[in-house]
């Protein structure tokens, strides 16, 4: 039970965190560098999962990926209670803290560095990859590292979009709860350390590369 848990969890967290990159990255640019209208609208939609009560969360999701929505009828697909309802319930909840720190990161950049960098006739392209980026790459990693491990840990929206199937959709946390339900504290224990050490180690990467010292200088 451990080990299919922990197999789960590692795909699920792997591609998380894959799309909260990719797309907490453009969400960071967008919000960032772009004026439009709709712009407040779509940061409180980004952010709205930091603080919806999971059940909420979990509501809202089922509406989205369940046999009520036209499209997912349309396309003849079923993703409630697979193992991919828990990585789209994983990149809701942890995109919001990528794209938070991404985004104050690239604001971070001095403008300066960019313009001269535009005069030596760079392209939007070159800017963004030979400059913006890594200038802006601590705050980006602090993001991904915390995003990550907060899809890692979800529990409430994941239960209700994905169930607490063994082997099929539980995750570590979900086996957590089971194990401490049917009064098995020694296996709880163990997957309690195991995610312990994984957070532990997250945190002190995050630390060792200065992380979130620096998000917190460029959002300031």
């Amino acid at each position: 039970m451990i080990w299919d848990a922990f197999r789960l969890t590692l795909r699920v967290s792997f591609l998380a965190s894959s799309i909260i990159l990719i797309v907490g990255l453009a969400l960071a640019l967008i919000l960032a560098r772009k004026q439009f209208r709709g712009k407040l609208l779509l940061e409180l939609i980004i952010t709205l999962p930091l603080i919806l009560p999971p059940s909420v969360l979990g509501y809202y999701l089922l509406v989205v990926l369940g046999q009520r929505n036209p499209l997912i009828r349309w396309l003849n697909i079923s993703i409630i209670f697979t193992w991919w309802a828990a990585v789209i319930a994983a990149v809701v909840v942890g995109l919001p803290l990528m794209v938070t720190a991404a985004r104050s990161a690239i604001m971070g950049v001095d403008s300066e560095i960019e313009n001269a960098a535009r005069m030596d006739g760079a392209s939007d392209w070159q800017l963004l990859a030979y400059v913006t980026l890594p200038m802006a790459r601590r705050g980006i990693l602090a993001g991904l590292v915390l995003g990550s491990a907060r899809a890692m840990g979800e529990f409430g929206a994941t239960l209700m979009v994905a169930g607490n199937i063994p082997g099929r959709t539980q995750t570590m946390s979900m086996a957590i709860y089971d194990a401490v339900q049917k009064r098995d504290y020694h296996h709880a224990a163990m997957m309690v350390l195991i995610m312990t050490t994984i957070a532990f180690a997250g945190l002190w990467l995050a630390y060792r590369l200065n992380l979130t010292e620096e998000a917190g200088s460029t959002g300031s």
